[in-house]
């Protein structure tokens, strides 16, 4: 194309690509997508500031704390003296031990005669109709004395005494359902790293949608409902054969925006011991995602949608890299390079966003020094999470 002006003429030559103009379409369309995610539903843990009126003594109703245990002898000693130094009027702990081979029985055996509180459960034979810790965890739901129940696992710790205290502050007339949060220890090296990355990730998905009252899932380390819902819907019965779903998909059947209420305490929370073998982990995560079929619809798709829109911006990105210019203009007098510099202003837009909204996330759920890897493990985890998926569908 010639362009004639009045004291000189300008050649400009307009270069068209048609597949990196399709790609770079994808590309905006899950930049637009990732960052509606980020500021309309993420936003809501980020920005998270509203605490519940401490209720007094008189008004906080008994507790039993339900704790699973297979071949934990080591974990019980240091949980159980944790738990029953909680600051909380009355409870009790109900430790159901899952057919151990160490010296689980004889601890619970020996404490219960020391500890009124401490109700063990011994389960000496497996079900084979039931998968993981369903039926040890409905039996010690059916053994507690209390409706309200409190859930967590035997490598777990509260980080402070107001633990118990948190929880229950949180329920209210028509409370039936509280979710919290539980965070890794900070043990240093990548596969801690990735946990803790992952559960930040995980926690800000299921703990915003419930904020927007619509909740999907819990985790079993830090999850209260009532015993009596339990009982109205029939426990885990609906899916008894699924290794896992006893927390995420029993609540994602049972909570609704009414009877959901969502615990957020930086202080008084639950933190994990993390697991030392990657392979261990890869194959919780791959259980963990093969219950997503069992969610509500909504949910399901708001999953879908933001692990394929993580992995297709990662991916467009990457081939916009290599492929030629969507377009250029080709210029005599001089050379617009603004395509690739364009790009990068994209990107960074959506970096800023994710700093700010994982920042204020991670403050919300006390996680530290996740935001200065975050562009890495935002990145490995677009990879791992499809296939993560994919696995836990097929049953790998």
């Amino acid at each position: 194309m010639r362009l004639h002006l009045r004291a000189f003429t300008v050649n400009i030559n307009f270069f068209f690509n048609r597949l990196s103009f399709y790609v770079l379409a994808i590309f905006v369309l899950m930049l637009f997508i990732q960052l509606c995610i980020h500021w309309i539903r993420f936003s809501r843990l980020a920005f998270y500031k509203r605490s519940p009126r401490p209720k007094p003594d008189e008004a906080l109703e008994p507790v039993s704390v339900v704790v699973c245990a297979r071949d934990a002898y080591e974990d019980l000693t240091e949980l159980i003296p944790a738990l029953l130094n909680q600051d909380y009027p009355q409870f009790e702990v109900v430790v159901v031990n899952d057919c151990s081979d160490d010296e689980t029985e004889e601890f619970l055996k020996d404490l219960e005669r020391r500890e009124p509180r401490v109700k063990p459960v011994q389960l000496r034979q497996h079900l084979n109709f039931f998968n993981g810790k369903k039926f040890p965890l409905s039996m010690g739901i059916k053994s507690a004395s209390n409706d309200l129940l409190v859930l967590t696992d035997a490598n777990c710790r509260p980080t402070s005494n107001q633990w118990l205290r948190s929880v229950v502050n949180h329920y209210d007339h028509g409370t039936e359902v509280v979710i919290g949060y539980s965070r890794y220890s900070r043990t240093g090296g990548i596969l801690n790293l990735l946990m803790r990355f992952d559960a930040l990730q995980n926690g800000m998905m299921y703990l915003s949608a419930a904020l927007a009252g619509k909740p999907y899932m819990g985790v079993g380390q830090n999850l209260s409902y009532r015993q009596r819902l339990f009982f109205r819907n029939k426990g885990f019965i609906s899916h008894y054969n699924m290794p896992a779903g006893d927390d995420d998909v029993f609540i994602s059947q049972v909570a609704t925006k009414k009877n959901t209420r969502v615990q957020i305490d930086t202080d008084n929370t639950i933190e994990c011991r993390p697991t030392s073998s990657s392979s261990t982990w890869i194959r919780e995560r791959c259980q963990k995602y093969s219950t997503i079929p069992m969610y509500r619809r909504n949910a399901r798709s708001l999953m879908v949608l933001h692990f394929w829109s993580q992995f297709l911006f990662y991916g467009c990105l990457i081939a916009l890299a290599f492929l030629p210019p969507a377009f250029s203009l080709d210029v005599d007098v001089h050379y617009t390079a603004y395509y690739f510099p364009t790009l990068a202003m994209l990107f960074l837009m959506r970096y800023v966003s994710q700093m700010i909204i994982y920042n204020g996330a991670s403050k919300r759920l006390g996680e530290r020094g996740l935001l200065l890897p975050l562009i890495v493990l935002d990145f490995l985890f677009a990879i791992l999470t499809p296939l993560f998926r994919i696995s836990g569908r097929l049953g790998k």
